[in-house]
């Protein structure tokens, strides 16, 4: 299990690799706030040892065990493919970069054509993101005139999952599901769009 020195070290290395604090955040798998946070300490800004103030509100997920195993992958799509059926749907929309590989294997379960969104996290530094645009890759299939299922590895906050909704609504395209490995909001729909998950987490908190 990683603890947060590990994170730490992870983040630097992404960083040194010349990764954006947002493409850092879709690798570790957290929020843009917590990659900045991380990056920051792998400078050497402020010591890796937490203050009671300085906590963070963020679930690190580590999902590797299945990425970087073909035959697992796949078995991964068939059930993200099950959790999603029920519609006619010959669409995916992959969300790049964790959410394509997972998107690719669920349009071959269900013969469907693949569509990948490059969300504008992936070039956030700091600043405003909403100054910022995604884009889809004209490498994959077209989305307008389509319905579609929207397919990525972990929801943080559901803003990106909701800016890919928006991109694919602003193309003509139609999301009719958002299918993901690993839920941290327990969120049921973004945009009157709904929400499937292989895994939740609830947080469980005690008021004293």
């Amino acid at each position: 299990m990683k603890n947060v020195d590990d994170l730490i070290e992870s983040a630097n290395e992404l960083a040194g690799q010349g990764l954006s604090n947002g493409e850092i955040a879709d690798e570790l798998n957290v929020s843009r706030e917590t990659a900045s946070w991380l990056v920051e300490r792998g400078e050497g800004t402020a010591t890796s040892a937490r203050e009671p103030t300085d906590a963070l509100d963020d679930i690190h997920v580590d999902w590797s065990a299945l990425g970087r195993d073909s035959t697992r992958l796949a078995d991964v799509g068939h059930a993200m493919a099950d959790l999603l059926g029920g519609e006619d749907v010959d669409l995916v929309v992959g969300i790049e970069k964790a959410g394509t590989p997972l998107a690719t294997t669920v349009a071959l379960e269900l013969d469907a054509d693949l569509a990948a969104y490059a969300p504008r996290k992936h070039q956030w530094e700091e600043g405003d993101i909403e100054d910022l645009s995604g884009s889809f890759s004209r490498n994959f299939a077209e989305i307008r005139g389509r319905e579609c299922y929207v397919v990525d590895d972990t929801i943080t906050s559901g803003t990106t999952m909701t800016e890919t909704i928006d991109a694919i609504t602003e193309q003509g395209g139609t999301p009719v599901g958002c299918g993901v490995l690993v839920d941290k909001q327990g969120v049921e729909e973004l945009e009157g769009v709904p929400v499937e998950s292989l895994l939740q987490v609830i947080r469980v908190s005690r008021e004293d």
